[in-house]
């Protein structure tokens, strides 16, 4: 066995040895004291109940047959019926007496016999005496008595007095003893509570000087080394003092402590590898901000300084097409306009390229946009290829959005161009412009009727310069879609090919909601 589980028996082994202890005295003394206390009201009801109630009732029946007696040697004499009456009244007087010799009452066996002598006395100074004194002077008046027969009843009754005086005299040296017991057992009593509180001081005190022994100190020694920890002062050793579980969970604290020094370690190492991150960090801003401004003067050298000679090229070019054109030979008027053709585009490309890198650059003012005002600004600039292609554009219901309104012009006359561009030769084109509420974006769809584009083609048609086409068929850059992921981003949606149920193309983009305020600016155009 291990010293930590030593000492953790140890530690329950003692404190149930005390408790046991403690609690083995505290019930014997508690037995005793019930004990004491139940033969304490037992004998005090015996003293205050029944033998006082026996002797009450018991000189209350004799002094009733003394005046019986006393009755009937007056009728005696006087013949007088009035003279009864005690007697009369006395006819009862021995219940008192055969109740206590009844074995029921629970009276002991010489109570019960010397009141059952009582009774006998009684009923034969009665039976001898009384009635036969009274009938006969009933039948002849008082001379009918003989005073030897008084003297008989006089006799007989003195029997009946013995016999009651020493019933009562038992039951009052009954009491007597009953009485020296119930003092007996009140002193008992009372020294059974005074040890019984004796005995829970003592059990108080030892248990108290245990457990301050055994636990509270070890626990304040243990605090204290916590606290020392707590502080901030993490080299300072949690000592394994005390018993038992006290011991273990200072070991764990000590190895929380050390486990603790070697995070505080990590993170010391990780925040000078953040501070030296933090270093890169700044030098690569720093190289982005140069960067940026190289990007910016390149895209004032482009929209400027390049397009300056390119608009020579091409206008002389062009010069050369309209004056000598048809003057030379068929090759020289194809190479001709081969160079008007390249020129148009590469102004084209450079325009296009311009108008890319300015989406998020240029920081443009942000606004609550009615994307059903942005398409109408759309379709005016595509008016003349919407003419010529005879195209339907159909946009009901779109909400208001927050925005850069050029950009979502731009967004929407770049996505119907294309519908336009793309557009099936044996039917007239149809566009059709959607939106639904999905949580908390716009999800808009753009559907047209057109060619269509191959679902493997998903993600490239949104890569600057991807082209699924010749350029003799589709005119193009191949930076219209990748422009319109930028813009949508830029608003922070998203933009996909979506799956269609038919011919032509559905492109998928999503803007953020914005709040509904008291005007309704977040509901469909249109709606009320």
């Amino acid at each position: 066995m291990s010293a930590p589980l030593r000492a953790r028996a140890t530690l329950r082994h003692r404190l149930g040895l005390a408790l046991t202890a403690a609690g083995i005295v505290l019930g014997l003394v508690l037995v005793g004291s019930g004990v004491a206390l139940w033969r304490m009201l037992d004998t005090q009801d015996l003293v205050t109940e029944r033998y006082f109630t026996a002797i009450t009732d018991a000189e209350t029946s004799y002094t009733r047959l003394v005046d019986a007696e006393t009755a009937v040697r007056g009728y005696a004499l006087t013949g007088f019926d009035g003279t009864l009456e005690p007697y009369e009244r006395a006819q009862d007087a021995v219940t008192a007496f055969e109740r206590m010799a009844d074995p029921a009452t629970g009276a002991s066996e010489p109570v019960r016999e010397a009141a059952a002598q009582a009774v006998e006395a009684a009923e034969r100074w009665d039976a001898r005496f009384a009635q036969p004194v009274i009938e006969e002077v009933a039948a002849g008046g008082p001379a009918a008595v003989p005073g030897e027969q008084i003297e008989q009843g006089r006799v007989l009754f003195d029997e009946t007095r013995t016999a009651v005086e020493a019933y009562i005299d038992l039951l009052r040296e009954r009491r007597l003893a009953a009485a020296t017991d119930l003092a007996t057992w009140t002193r008992v009593v009372i020294g059974s509570l005074v040890a019984l509180v004796l005995a829970g001081g003592v059990a108080g005190v030892v248990l108290w000087r245990t457990l301050r022994r055994w636990i509270t100190e070890p626990l304040e020694a243990l605090g204290a080394d916590a606290h020392a920890v707590s502080t901030g002062d993490l080299h300072h050793p949690v000592t394994s003092t005390g018993p038992g579980e006290i011991a273990d969970l200072a070991a764990t604290v000590e190895r929380m402590r050390l486990a603790l020094v070697a995070q505080v370690q990590e993170v010391e190492a990780s925040r000078a590898a953040i501070a030296e991150a933090h270093d890169r960090l700044a030098d690569q801003a720093e190289e982005l901000r140069r960067s940026n401004r190289d990007l910016e003067q390149f895209a004032y050298v482009a929209s400027h300084d390049l397009q300056e000679p390119l608009r020579k090229v091409a206008s002389f070019t062009q010069l050369l097409q309209k004056r000598y054109g048809g003057q030379m030979d068929e090759r020289a008027d194809q190479y001709i306009a081969f160079a008007v053709d390249g020129a148009k585009r590469m102004q084209q490309l450079i325009q296009d390229l311009l108008g890319f890198s300015r989406v998020g650059r240029l920081g443009g003012e942000l606004a609550d946009v009615p994307l059903g005002d942005a398409v109408a600004d759309a379709l005016d600039n595509l008016e003349q290829l919407a003419d010529d292609a005879g195209a339907v554009v159909e946009a009901d219901g779109l909400p208001v959005v927050r925005g850069e309104r050029p950009l979502l012009v731009q967004l929407l006359q770049n996505l119907v161009g294309n519908a336009i561009k793309f557009r099936d030769p044996e039917r007239p084109p149809v566009v059709r412009i959607t939106a639904t509420r999905v949580g908390d974006f716009w999800e808009l769809e753009c559907r047209d009727n057109g060619i269509g584009i191959d679902a493997q083609y998903a993600d490239r048609v949104f890569v600057i310069f991807q082209r699924l086409h010749p350029k003799d068929v589709y005119e193009g850059t191949g930076i219209g879609l990748a422009l319109c992921k930028k813009i949508v981003e830029y608003h922070g949606g998203r933009i996909w090919l979506g799956e269609t149920d038919g011919p032509g193309t559905s492109i998928r983009w999503t803007l953020p909601a914005v709040a509904v305020d008291a005007a309704g600016a977040d509901r469909p155009e249109g709606a009320e």
